[in-house]
């Protein structure tokens, strides 16, 4: 598999670097899991899961479950890993289209 993709802007072709496009997903996914971790770990969790299902018209039925930091390490690592393979399965896409 080739290590760049080639993406048209206005006319020229640019290169795009699958692994750059598939870390770049990985730390969002992953970035937004670490955060989730540290609401977990705050004690805030269950409150915004509340009022985020508030705003939906939901009645809250899931409960936050204490913070294991192996547990957290687990879902970070995880989730920047499907992160990880979303952004260079796109990227790959991309440059299929756009050749």
């Amino acid at each position: 598999m080739a290590n760049h993709a080639l993406t048209s802007t206005t006319g020229q072709q640019r290169s795009v670097s699958i692994n750059a496009v598939g870390l770049s997903v990985a730390l969002l996914f992953g970035g937004v899991h670490v955060v989730w971790a540290l609401l977990v770990a705050s004690g805030l969790a269950q409150t915004l899961l509340n009022f985020v299902f508030w705003l939906h018209f939901i009645r809250p039925g899931w409960v936050v479950d204490s913070f294991e930091f192996g547990r957290a390490a687990g879902l970070v690592a995880m989730t920047s890993a499907i992160g990880y393979a979303v952004g260079a399965i796109f990227a790959v896409i991309w440059a299929s289209l756009h050749r």
